[in-house]
Parts: structure tokens; sequence; C-alpha cells
């Protein structure tokens, strides 16, 4: 039968309606998407490289083992140093990328603390596939224990480093923190505390037995064991050094996790302070150092670890 002129308007305005819809649409999905990523801390990785301001000398690619990812950078005062508190650095980026180098890693903490006397270290570990988490925080160990070994020659002190990691890293230095023994099996000394710049995975048990990312499946497999062994949460049992668990305000799990283990931390009677921030994922990380409450009330809890800490915060050698 042959369509009439009315059935013809119809389904043109059908057609025109449905392409006018499909932008929107599509650029909604695209939204939720990128809310989605953003509220798990899957920003897009910095690849650019970070700016050294005038005074800072840069060692770069120090090996702590033999694989090429077993590198490390060393910040230093470029007029030189003696007894500098180190703040040792662990990128994130999913257990699987990133890089010690990035701008938003290293930029603003290096500009903020090497003048004023402090050695900061970024390290690289091996990353998945090939290397899981738990080996990955053995990784970190073993390059602060080679960083601690080599302290003096880069006017260090052994004895008064900050451990500090982003993302994944923050999940890293969260699991050393609840069970140093994994760096002490590696050589490494004990440190003076411990910032964990917005992990989500401070308890891994409860990310894997509920709905979760693919990366956490990737990182964590689908062994219960294995859960509990990367889990920061469930390997805190005893009294550790300071903790301050920064936390994106923005992502869904991040703050809800840093107090569950604050809770379980201070029953030990391990000092652990939570931070929140109306900050992105990102931002925690790279804003850290650059002028403003979020440094200062990061700085008012470093210096708390350690008088010389405290001194050279306030610009005092």
């Amino acid at each position: 039968m042959k369509p009439t002129k009315a059935t013809l308007r119809t389904g043109l305005l059908v057609v025109l309606l449905a392409s006018l819809c499909l932008p929107a649409t599509a650029g909604s999905l695209r939204e939720r998407l990128s809310q989605r990523r953003a509220a798990a801390g899957l920003d897009a990785v910095d690849t650019t490289p970070a700016t050294i301001p005038p005074g800072v000398r840069v060692l770069r690619d120090v090996p702590y083992g033999g694989d090429p990812a077993q590198r490390m950078d060393v910040y230093l005062p470029a007029q030189g140093t003696t007894r500098a508190p180190v703040i040792f650095m662990v990128h994130g980026g999913g257990w699987a990328r990133g890089d010690k180098a990035m701008r938003s890693v290293v930029e603003n903490k290096v500009a903020r603390w090497v003048p004023r006397g402090f050695v900061l270290i970024s390290a690289n570990y091996r990353m998945l596939p090939g290397t899981r988490p738990i080996e990955q925080a053995r990784d970190v160990a073993r390059a602060m224990a080679m960083a601690q070994g080599r302290a003096a020659g880069w006017g260090a002190d052994r004895d008064r480093f900050i451990l500090m990691g982003h993302s994944a890293g923050a999940h890293l230095v969260g699991l050393l923190a609840a069970e140093p023994a994994l760096a002490y099996d590696r050589g490494a000394l004990p440190w003076l505390g411990t910032v964990s710049l917005d992990s989500a995975a401070l308890n891994v048990v409860a990310i894997m037995q509920g709905p979760h990312l693919p990366l956490y499946a990737a990182a964590f497999g689908d062994d219960p064991a294995y859960w509990r062994a990367a889990s920061p949460l469930q390997q805190l049992k005893a009294r550790g050094v300071p903790f301050l668990a920064v936390c994106s305000t923005r992502r869904q799990a991040s703050c809800p996790q840093a107090r569950q283990f604050a809770t379980k931390a201070n029953g030990l009677h391990m000092r652990t302070q939570v931070l929140g921030e109306d900050l992105t994922h990102r931002q925690i990380n790279e804003q850290l150092g650059a002028p403003g409450d979020y440094t200062a009330q990061v700085e008012t809890f470093l210096a708390t670890l350690d008088p010389v800490v405290a001194r050279r915060l306030n610009g005092r050698r």
C-alpha cells in the first residue's frame, strides 16, 4: 500500500527527533562514564614531564634492582644539604601504568620542599600484568632500603624518611604501613610516617566482594586469601607509625575506606588522621605542594613527625 503524505511526515518527524536525541544521549553516556571513571580514580595519566626549578639537582634512574622498572629519581638541593629529611614518593596508575617523573607526581612537591632542605625521591616499580600488588609493595620497600643505605652520600638522613604515595601508590604505602614486616624483610629501616594520597583500596576485601571495576580484578584476582594479604585494613594488626589518609570527597569509596582504616588504627593506638578534600583524584596529587590550605594541612601533620622536619618546613635549617 502506498504510504500517505501524513505517514511520510510522521516517519520523517520520528527520524528527525531521533537524530536530535542521539548526540544528547551519547553525551550523557560519555558524561556518566567520565564521572564513573573519575569516581574510581581513573583520571588520564599525565605524561607531561615536570619542570624542575632552579636550585634543584636531579639524579635520574638510580637503580635499586636489576629490572629496568626498578629505578628512582632523587631530587636534591643544588647547594647541598646535610641530614635532610626525605619524602619518598610512590606514583599511582592502577598498578599498571604511570611514571616517577610525571608532572603531577613531583613538580609541586619538589618546588615546595627541596628548597626548604628536603630530599625528594620518586620511585618506579614493576607493574601489572607481570608483577602483582604485594610484590610491587616489596619493590617500594627495596627502593626505600636502597635509598636509606645511600642517604648519607646525598646529604640525607636515613632515619628521617616519610613514605608517601598516590592512588595505587597510596595502596602500596598503606600496605607497608599496615604490615611493616614487608618492608623490613627487604632491608628497610623504620620511617617517620606515612601519607596516603587518595587510595580507594584500603579495604581490598570489601572491594572484591562487591561490584568492582576490571582494574581491581586484574590487580587482585579471585583468591580471597590474596585479597586479605593485599588489603591494608586486614593486614593492620598492630600499632604503626603515624598515618595521614588524604581523600577526595568527590569519590564514593575513598573517604569511607580512609575513615574505616583510621578507626581500626586508632583502636590500636596508632596515630591516624583523615583529611577530606574537595578536590578530584588527580588534584589531590598534583596540588600537594602548591600554596594553599591543602598543602598547609598536610605540612601540619608532617611537622608532628619530627622536630627537624618541623624546622625545615618553617624554612629553618
